[in-house]
């Protein structure tokens, strides 16, 4: 089912890259979804588009060549991707003709969008600890913003508890928790209105820095030069 819908919006590798590799590498340099402190989504965009389908395609190929298989067996599952996604090209071709498919890639476009600026939102700023030897601490709640607002929780099926998807990644939507200030950092502002926040990036940067700021001092006041955790130059986990 995951990716049946996914594919309808041309983003079937997104499974792959969400599984793979952000929850593995979430809030280090080698996840391409966690936003650094000071880069705006219009930056952001173009990056995580070409960089999470370059991770997810390593991913799968690392995954195929444990079993001392080539990356282009029938196992990798980019060959299912792709033969749902141009299934559905040929749908809208065959349906409505090439301005079906125009209609049907501008839906894609607008849904990954809006994906992206999720994704943006959820971890802008916040960083793992390097613990030397390319590796870093353990997920906990505070590496990712939770909003606990009940009306766009309700909305989104609890979607806005992200703290805890990252720190127990079994739990269902539904049944995830919610934590204070004290365990995870929190948004102002529900999805809504953080979204449309982050396409304005003066008025972003704004709200979020003093937070992110604010949330270095809380957890990692041994930490004073934080230049090596914002930028793809960091020392890189293994």
């Amino acid at each position: 089912m995951v990716d049946f819908l996914l594919c309808m919006v041309m983003y079937s590798h997104f499974r792959s890259e969400h599984m793979l590799v952000h929850h593995r590498y979430v809030a280090t340099p080698r996840d391409p979804v966690t936003a650094r402190m000071g880069e705006h989504f219009y930056r952001y965009f173009p990056r995580v588009l070409r960089n999470s389908f370059i991770s997810a395609l390593g991913a799968e190929a690392a995954m195929i060549a444990r079993k001392d298989l080539p990356a282009t067996d029938r196992g990798n599952p980019f060959w299912k991707y792709a033969a749902l996604q141009d299934g559905f090209l040929f749908l809208a071709l065959v349906l409505g003709g090439w301005a079906s498919v125009g209609l049907f890639l501008l839906q894609a476009g607008i849904a990954i969008w809006q994906l992206e600026l999720v994704n943006f939102i959820e971890h802008y700023g916040l960083t793992r600890k390097h613990m030397g030897e390319g590796k870093y601490e353990h997920v906990q709640p505070r590496h990712s913003w939770n909003a606990a607002h009940k009306a766009s929780n309700w909305l989104l099926i609890n979607l806005q508890r992200h703290s805890d998807h990252h720190y127990k990644p079994d739990r269902r939507f539904p049944v995830l928790q919610t934590y204070t200030e004290a365990d995870a950092p929190q948004l102002p502002c529900g999805y809504p209105i953080m979204t449309m926040a982050a396409m304005y990036p003066p008025m972003f940067r704004r709200i979020m820095n003093p937070r992110v700021r604010k949330w270095r001092e809380m957890y990692y006041p041994e930490i004073t030069d934080w230049s090596a955790y914002n930028t793809a130059k960091s020392p890189m986990p293994r």
